[in-house]
């Protein structure tokens, strides 16, 4: 069985400082804290399109694996490696991620997208965030029976590291804007 999600958020800033504070988001070290399941972020590849304009940007993210502790526990690892496939298009204000686990693979599949984009109501004040998540356990012997409740609590992780991540990226926006207008924080 699959856990599928999806979750929209407007950040009251636009686009260009939003997509900056992703780019900030893990290498501020006040933000460890707040996103202690992320171990470590690497960047494995970036390269600009001349003709399109586009960035192509790949990083190695290492992370406590997801999931209830007793999973951890039975796979006998704590951490899980993931690759992150971006693509940054200046020209029509679009920024793409997409996630994915590539250890664990044989207990437990995720992917997640984010997309960040000008809101509509609002294009030059306001950007939207859409995050999909799908999250998929592949069932044990053992877990056969459990393994909607461990997608479930799987489900309910992402959603709170989620909610961290923006509280991170709000933060990281307030410090840009600051910034822009000459104020220290």
């Amino acid at each position: 069985m699959v856990r599928a999600y999806s979750q929209e958020h407007t950040y009251k800033h636009p686009w260009e400082r939003v997509t900056s504070a992703s780019w900030r988001k893990f290498a501020d070290p006040e933000n460890k804290r707040t996103l202690s399941h992320i171990l470590e972020v690497d960047t494995l590849s970036h390269r600009l399109e001349p003709s399109s304009g586009k960035l192509y940007t790949t990083r190695a993210i290492t992370i406590h694996a997801p999931g209830p502790w007793f999973l951890r526990k039975i796979i006998g690892q704590d951490i899980c490696h993931c690759v992150e496939s971006t693509v940054v298009d200046a020209k029509s204000r679009s920024m793409q991620l997409a996630t994915r686990n590539i250890s664990l693979q044989k207990f437990v599949e995720v992917e997640e997208k984010i997309r960040y984009e000008p809101h509509p109501e609002n294009p030059n004040g306001w950007t939207i965030c859409r995050q999909e998540t799908s999250i998929r356990i592949k069932p044990l012997s053992a877990l056969a029976s459990m393994a909607e409740k461990i997608e479930q609590r799987c489900v309910e992780k992402f959603q709170h590291n989620s909610a961290k991540g923006r509280e991170v990226m709000e933060r990281i926006c307030k410090y840009l804007e600051a910034e822009s207008r000459g104020f220290s924080v």
